[in-house]
């Protein structure tokens, strides 16, 4: 199945029109055609697996194995055995030769969600494999070569990470070839009712009830809440609304009271005028240019980071010769 099909027809898949959204969706049609490797970066709820899955039914390996791995869930005395395999006697239980999910992904895709959660030896034995393709299990002296594509996702900035000196610099240049940044969902709240409309059909089916529907001041409402959860935190309401009060209209007073409470936060001043005066112009290009340090250079991100659309940045570093 193509991989926009693929999107329309996802459950939880990351459906909208915003320019934010497509510009990811785009970049994700173009790499599934490829094999290099991908690094998914986003917040929890954002639909990192579901990118993932997406870009592998859009490859040449989508008839063979995806294989999920969350390694936040595997405990660390046995990580390296759980990916790269491990030989009958390499330890204590190892009663037999086990393969790895590297070795289950063979001719298909893994995919290893929370990439940061791996420890430094194992980020370590990784990077090998990313470079060499030769995977070598546990107590054994050879190492066999493995066809995978990988791909990797997590919600921490891993450049914090290298600092803090728990990410491997090395390993995130290797994953860094096609980054792939999911906004937030309150960064495209324009995507709200498209959602709402497919989750509430959706639910109604998979029910056998009438869908919801959502008055404007409760659609307002939503709009106005900063999502933590993201898509997955929407989906989440959509069911509990589905389930609760099945062919109604969903007035503010039914909203749960964290979203129904929600009041904007008073914001600091950001920036003291000093008695001398300053230059605006100045101040904006120092601005832009924190931005695209921030972001890598990466222009997308730092328009959000400002509060601008791309094409404002992009006219705002034209006007200021800033590359």
């Amino acid at each position: 199945m193509a991989l926009e099909q693929s999107l329309k027809n996802s459950e939880n898949s990351l459906i909208g029109e915003s320019p934010e959204l497509n510009g990811v969706i785009w970049a994700a049609k173009i790499t599934a055609a490829s094999d290099v490797t991908v690094l998914i970066q986003g917040e929890s709820g954002s639909g990192k697996e579901v990118f993932a899955k997406l870009i592998h039914s859009g490859s040449k390996r989508s008839l063979q194995k995806l294989v999920s791995v969350n390694c936040a869930a595997i405990p660390e005395n046995l990580a390296e055995s759980m990916l790269f395999g491990h030989v009958k006697g390499a330890f204590t239980g190892a009663v037999s030769h086990q393969q790895g999910y590297i070795q289950s992904a063979d001719r298909g895709t893994l995919f290893l969600d929370e990439i940061g959660e791996l420890s430094l030896p194992i980020q370590a034995k990784l990077l090998r494999f990313l470079e060499s393709a030769e995977c070598q299990k546990v107590g054994s002296t050879s190492t066999e070569k493995v066809d995978v594509r990988v791909i990797v996702a997590t919600n921490r900035d891993l450049r914090t990470e290298i600092v803090k000196g728990t990410f491997r610099e090395d390993l995130f240049y290797r994953l860094h070839i096609v980054p792939l940044e999911i906004p937030p969902l309150r960064e495209r709240t324009g995507d709200l009712q498209i959602l709402l409309k497919h989750f509430n059909q959706s639910l109604a089916a998979q029910y056998g009830v009438k869908p919801t529907v959502y008055s404007k001041s409760a659609i307002k409402c939503l709009k106005a809440y900063t999502w933590p959860g993201n898509v997955r935190e929407l989906r989440n309401l959509c069911e509990r609304m589905s389930i609760l009060l099945a062919g109604k209209t969903i007035e503010v007073d039914n909203l749960p009271a964290e979203i129904k409470n929600v009041q904007k936060p008073v914001q600091d001043t950001i920036v003291s005028l000093p008695e001398a005066g300053l230059s605006l112009e100045k101040l904006e290009i120092e601005l832009i240019q924190q931005a695209l340090d921030k972001t890598s250079g990466n222009r997308s991100r730092a328009a959000r980071l400002l509060g601008l659309t791309r094409d404002t940045l992009l006219y705002r570093m034209k006007k200021y010769t800033l590359s």
